[in-house]
């Protein structure tokens, strides 16, 4: 009875957690307008991903734009092509990285991107369900750095009525393991880091990650 008790206390606080994170994710879009900052850094996925933070950079968000993730057989000009950017500014101001295939290495990627040109701080723009994981990964890979959560609303998962169909339920319960699974990771990660001082973390003036 015991051990049946202890399971199905832990089932409620998944499912507890699983509400707690759904919610989350339906409160942080819209964003605010993020600062002005030193770059702005897109996680590949949907092309209004990538539109949005190319407006960033026409608008002087952020001085360069790293597309991180993108497939190895799209070229510079068909990307330009179908996102519409500017071409003095898509020339001048956006690096593509073509090294990462999952969000642990979009965190690498950028990670390795703001070294290279002394960034402090940065906009991150990704899909709403996805950043949550996301602001995770790149806080593990970017102690220090300041980062700003520029989510964009997704039509893949509807995080107001997720629940509703089945492919939603699925996405958002893979995304919150996901979630979880990271969160354990980097809990650990960090006892064996060195702790430079806090990272900033906010969701354009919202709250994003601890």
């Amino acid at each position: 009875m015991r051990r049946l008790a202890l399971l199905l206390i832990v089932i409620l606080v998944w499912f507890v957690g699983l509400l707690a994170f759904a919610r989350r994710v339906d409160t942080i879009t819209p964003a605010a307008e993020p600062p002005v900052s030193d770059a702005v850094a897109v996680l590949t996925g949907t092309n209004d991903r990538i539109k949005a933070a190319v407006r960033l950079l026409e608008e002087g968000k952020g001085k360069r734009l790293l597309v991180s993730g993108v497939n190895r057989e799209v070229t510079r000009q068909e990307l330009m092509e179908r996102i519409g950017v500017w071409k003095p500014i898509y020339q001048c101001c956006v690096d593509l990285g073509f090294e990462a295939y999952d969000t642990k290495g979009n965190a690498q990627e950028i990670a390795a991107w703001a070294r290279k040109h002394g960034y402090t701080q940065i906009i991150v723009v990704t899909a709403d369900y996805h950043m949550p994981r996301s602001m995770l990964e790149l806080k593990g890979q970017t102690p220090g750095l300041r980062l700003i959560a520029y989510p964009i609303k997704s039509e893949a998962v509807e995080a107001s009525h997720w629940w509703r169909d089945k492919i939603q339920i699925q996405r958002m319960t893979i995304e919150y393991c996901k979630y979880l699974a990271v969160l354990v990771q980097e809990s650990v990660m960090s006892l064996f880091r060195e702790k430079p001082d806090a990272p900033i973390e906010k969701t354009a003036g919202k709250e994003i990650a601890k």
